[in-house]
């Protein structure tokens, strides 16, 4: 199994291998053309050459001939001895001479019998001398029309004539010598023996190119193979590069001492450092919240630490450690993970407030229900005891007081009951430019009371959204009423609504008296309010209602700065529906 994925890029031959390649190809025909064209060139000149030779020795032997036929009444057969004296010429294999009838007048020497030497009579027809290659017995044969006599025709007639006078049997031997074929087979084993040294200086050279050659394709092969390793190398470095920078946690890699050697950029954002400043360093050294780090020390696994950003923040992180070992086993190094955990300490903290408000919930729809009917039997006594009363006494006083802190504990029930057992929201189209403008009306009193400025800001089309339409007024009244009791007389309240893709943003902003950290972090809580009067329930239903409808909410406060809350809610239910 590879941790890399399959390289695209097939193996092919770069421009300078395929030009090797057919350079080398090329050559060896060039050279094979070539050694096959000398061997056919070296036969033609040995077939030429034994051909004029031949001729030449024919020509001489028709010579010496004519000259010998002037001795021949004295008894010596002078045909018979040119043949075996020409014969011992290291060049001539055999001569053989044939009248016009075929019978042998003289041979010399080993003439070899073959079905491939043509008929006398044909020999005769020829205007030129038959050639016949014997390569079996290395001879090249030249026949010829042999006429010794024929040269001058009238002298041989007269001699003839007197011949057959004085001679009788001996003339008429050499009459029946004036026409007929010599066969004259010359020795090829010279030119056999060069042309095979030919052939094996071919062959050699062809087995220097053939060595040279494969030694030149075993280079580029190689050469292949490192572009290849190269390519891979790269295509390995830059896989494990954007592995490592795309890791949602930091990763830094510290040599046998301590020293960092590498770090992603999840790193650099979460010490605040970036990698030249590190590089070459001890990490305890530049970020004094790291602990010391070698080869020999004991490995970490998930240890909480925290680290102090540049711009003051503190990031909590947890840090894992392993070895990095060489082929052989040897420690080369550490690695060190450092995951942020701040998303998962805020998840965390809403899963806790969760699982409170779900506690919560239930003991207050328990104890709502235990508490609501004595303050209405309270209610009807005082009432009783109000109307027994003179008014404007001090019974009378104190008994309206009564009533007045019993509707108010029953208010404080009722909102109770309403976070602890929230109502299904019912989705209609509505407008949410409605909303906001109904809201503002409703408070027109609270805002002129408090001789606070209020703007409404919306986007000229009107922003239709699925939405419950009762849940958003309390929702907004709640968030209003907040602003209205965190700011002094002549403060300034806003809000804008926008709509951005597939949902709508609502930004409140006040300018009063805004929190603190803590304050931030509790504000949604049951129960939790800085106000003298207030129920501490009216943004925990806040929180409830924007969760029903699958939104978010962000805040952003300083003490004596304001508070801005932006809320995000989807337009439409099937938006909510995919986000479930």
């Amino acid at each position: 199994m590879t941790l890399l994925p399959k390289s695209a890029i097939p193996f092919k031959f770069s421009r300078i291998a395929l030009s090797i390649v057919i350079a080398a190809t090329l050559l060896a025909l060039l050279l094979t053309t070539v050694t096959l064209r000398n061997i056919n060139k070296e036969q033609r000149l040995m077939e030429t050459f034994l051909y004029h030779e031949g001729l030449a020795l024919i020509r001489s032997f028709e010579a010496g001939a004519r000259t010998s036929m002037m001795h021949f009444r004295q008894g010596i057969d002078p045909l018979t001895t040119l043949v075996e004296e020409t014969v011992k010429e290291e060049a001539v294999v055999y001569i053989k001479v044939v009248n016009e009838n075929g019978r042998v007048l003289a041979e010399g020497g080993d003439v070899p019998e073959t079905d491939l030497r043509p008929p006398v009579d044909k020999i005769l027809a020829e205007k030129e001398p038959v050639t016949l290659l014997l390569a079996k017995e290395k001879v090249f044969e030249i026949a010829s029309p042999f006429k010794p006599l024929e040269e001058n025709v009238d002298f041989t007639n007269r001699m003839m004539g007197r011949w057959q006078q004085r001679m009788g049997e001996q003339a008429a031997a050499v009459a029946d010598r004036r026409s007929g074929v010599i066969y004259l087979g010359l020795s090829t084993d010279k030119f056999d023996r060069s042309r095979q040294e030919d052939l094996r200086n071919a062959l050699l050279l062809g087995g220097i190119l053939f060595l040279a050659g494969s030694a030149g394709f075993y280079l580029l092969f190689v050469y292949q193979g490192m572009r290849v390793a190269r390519s891979t190398l790269a295509d390995m470095e830059l896989y494990t590069k954007n592995v490592i920078e795309s890791m949602p946690a930091g990763l830094i890699t510290l040599d046998n001492e301590g020293r960092v050697v590498s770090c992603n950029k999840k790193a650099e954002d979460i010490t605040g450092a970036s990698f030249a400043l590190l590089n070459g360093k001890k990490l305890d050294q530049e970020i004094p919240q790291c602990p010391p780090f070698s080869s020999e020390k004991d490995l970490l696994l998930d240890e909480p630490f925290a680290f102090t950003h540049i711009d003051g923040t503190t990031i909590p992180v947890k840090m894992s450690s392993s070895r990095l070992t060489s082929s052989d086993g040897k420690a080369t190094g550490l690695v060190l993970i450092i995951r942020d955990v701040r998303e998962i300490l805020d998840m965390e903290q809403k899963l806790e407030r969760i699982r409170r408000l779900a506690a919560l919930g239930r003991m207050a729809a328990g104890i709502a229900h235990e508490i609501r009917n004595p303050l209405g039997t309270l209610k009807g006594f005082a009432q009783y005891f109000k109307n027994k009363f003179t008014p404007n006494t001090t019974e009378w006083e104190y008994t309206d007081l009564m009533i007045d802190e019993v509707d108010r504990l029953n208010r404080s029930i009722s909102a109770l009951l309403q976070f602890s057992r929230p109502r299904e929201p019912e989705f209609s189209t509505l407008c949410l430019n409605d909303i906001l403008a109904k809201t503002e009306k409703l408070l027109h009193d609270d805002f002129t009371s408090k001789n606070i400025s209020f703007s409404l800001g919306l986007q000229d089309s009107k922003i239709m959204m699925e939405a419950d339409s009762d849940l958003l007024l309390q929702l907004f009244l709640n968030l209003l009423h907040n602003s209205i009791a965190a700011c002094s007389d002549g403060g300034e309240i806003s809000i804008n609504a926008e709509r951005k893709s597939e949902s709508v943003h609502v930004h409140v902003k006040d300018s009063g008296a805004g929190m603190n950290p803590d304050e931030i972090s509790r504000m949604f809580d049951p129960f939790f309010t800085t106000k003298k009067t207030g129920t501490g329930l009216g943004l925990a239903v806040v929180h409830q209602i924007i969760n029903q409808h699958k939104g978010t909410i962000e805040v952003q406060s300083e003490e004596h700065q304001g508070t801005e809350i932006s809320i995000t809610l989807p337009l439409t239910r099937e938006r909510n529906r995919m986000d479930k």
